[in-house]
């Protein structure tokens, strides 16, 4: 293993840090009230995450014969680390979009802006100054995300063919979003719904395109790129219902985020369908209804929370969602062994799988 295969994650880190660095201090200089936003964005890019997406493109790199050393792997880092930013962008949007009020055990960005408003005691609303300072700085995450991608150094020829994966999940990261709120609005409780949104949302930009992205780089043949892609969109769809089930019934003081959540934001998850489709099914229509109710009241107190969850395990949803995490696990991993890769890649790229789909936060 190279160099930079052995700390991944610190390289990735670091390679965001002199990046937004450079950025912020341009920004402080040109606009110093604008600098002091641009370090909270900094804050929150370099305050905590999984590094999943440049972790599953640079081992699509790896596996495509891409190398782990050198000028040109150096490149390589730097543009997959890019894709935090976009990973930023969507969360900041995300957390804003869900009323979340808090990220990572601390105040999401809109709320830390509104607080900021409220204790200085400025004019107008807290909350509004809150919003808009979140809309700018996710804007201001995708645009850097951009022009660290441009700037990373790539061969000019590498950077074309990770062009197309590059658009494309951008594109499919906002088509997620939308379609997670559309289908809020109408209150879709069917399956399909909340399968596209996992697609679309979440599969596509952490894990499908972002190894789609990786073996372009190293002008993989179109057979390894389908294979990548495959594996990558049945696992990106386990890891988001896994993050359903967490959402669910995960521990706050390890998630960083509290349960029952998508239950009070009305989020229509797979979870959720399954629990509605079986209790309607075995007549257990006093059920569906505590459970419909529930579903976007945001005064749900702990005891409420608890309740819907002790159906969800009943009506047998819990079960049926590990099942199809499971189906999709071992369906992605029949993709990933219909090709060879350089080594050391398919052992890491299923160790990645693993964590992806039985993580606890």
């Amino acid at each position: 293993m190279g160099p930079i295969d052995d700390a991944l994650a610190a390289h990735v880190e670091r390679a965001l840090a002199d990046y937004l660095a450079e950025r912020h201090a341009g920004m402080a200089e040109a606009a110093p009230s604008f600098g002091s936003a641009v370090e909270s964005l900094a804050s929150f890019v370099l305050g905590g995450g999984k590094r999943l997406r440049p972790t599953f493109a640079w081992w699509a790199w790896r596996g495509a014969g891409g190398a782990g050393s050198g000028e040109q792997a150096h490149a390589v880092l730097r543009a997959v680390s890019a894709l935090e930013l976009i990973q930023a962008c969507a969360l900041v949007h995300d957390d804003l979009m869900d009323a979340s009020a808090m990220r990572r055990g601390k105040p999401t960005v809109h709320v830390e802006f509104a607080a900021r408003h409220r204790a200085l005691r400025w004019l107008g609303e807290p909350e509004r100054f809150g919003a808009a300072a979140a809309i700018l700085l996710g804007d201001l995450a995708l645009a850097w995300a951009d022009d660290m991608f441009a700037g990373a150094g790539l061969e000019p020829v590498r950077q074309a063919a990770a062009l197309s994966p590059w658009q494309a999940m951008r594109a499919e990261m906002l088509a997620g979003q939308y379609l997670d709120v559309l289908t809020q609005a109408k209150g879709d409780e069917s399956a399909a719904a909340a399968l596209s949104v996992a697609r679309m949302k979440t599969a596509a930009y952490t894990v499908e395109r972002p190894l789609h992205m990786g073996a372009a780089l190293a002008g993989a043949p179109e057979h390894v790129i389908a294979a990548l892609r495959g594996f990558g969109a049945d696992i990106g769809v386990a890891f988001q219902l896994r993050d359903d089930l967490l959402g669910m019934f995960g521990d706050t003081d390890v998630t960083g985020k509290p349960a029952g959540d998508d239950l009070r934001e009305g989020k229509r998850t797979l979870l959720m369908s399954v629990g509605l489709r079986r209790a309607d099914a075995a007549g257990r229509h006093a059920d569906a209804k505590v459970m419909r109710t529930a579903l976007g009241d945001d005064a749900l107190d702990v005891d409420a929370v608890e309740r819907v969850r002790g159906l969800l395990v009943e009506v047998g949803a819990v079960a049926e969602v590990e099942s199809r995490i499971a189906d999709l696990a071992d369906s992605a991993m029949s993709a990933l062994r219909s090709v060879d890769l350089a080594d050391p890649a398919s052992a890491v790229l299923d160790g990645l799988a693993v964590t992806a789909t039985k993580r606890t936060s």
